[in-house]
């Protein structure tokens, strides 16, 4: 499991908060998060969509928070990227002959949504300003 998507956007959460009267090109977050731009893009288009940012196009063009950092949550960052299961997926086919297999996907699915829960749970209402103030 490398997915990077949930590090890479509160990367790009954290720089925003940190910069909230600016406007910062994808280029320059590509520069922080040390990847292509086209990454940062890509996350920009999610987290935009979720209403967290707020960009513009042209030559003083750039991304902005959407609202302020003390109003956005953690958990809604999470919930803007995440695009699989914490973790990982089912076997696709177990044996249903087996009787470990023919059981196993429905007992994974009821771990697999607790673990979500409890990871919903932890973020919870921790705001991307109390996260922000742990940086010089």
């Amino acid at each position: 499991m490398s997915n990077t998507r949930f590090a890479t956007a509160v990367h790009i959460m954290t720089l925003l908060a940190k910069a909230p009267h600016e406007w910062l090109t994808s280029d320059w977050i590509a520069g922080s998060i040390n990847v292509n731009p086209v990454i940062v893009r890509k996350e920009l288009s999610e987290l935009r969509a979720a209403g967290l940012i707020a960009s513009r196009l042209g030559k003083d063009g750039g991304t902005t928070l959407a609202k302020s950092a003390g109003e956005i949550k953690i958990s809604e960052i999470y919930a803007a990227v995440k695009n699989n299961e914490v973790l990982g997926k089912k076997n696709q086919k177990p044996n249903p002959a087996c009787p470990v297999g023919k059981e196993i996907n429905n007992h994974l699915s009821m771990l697999f949504e607790q673990t979500e829960l409890l990871v919903k749970s932890f973020l919870g209402d921790k705001s991307l300003k109390e996260f922000t103030d742990q940086f010089d």
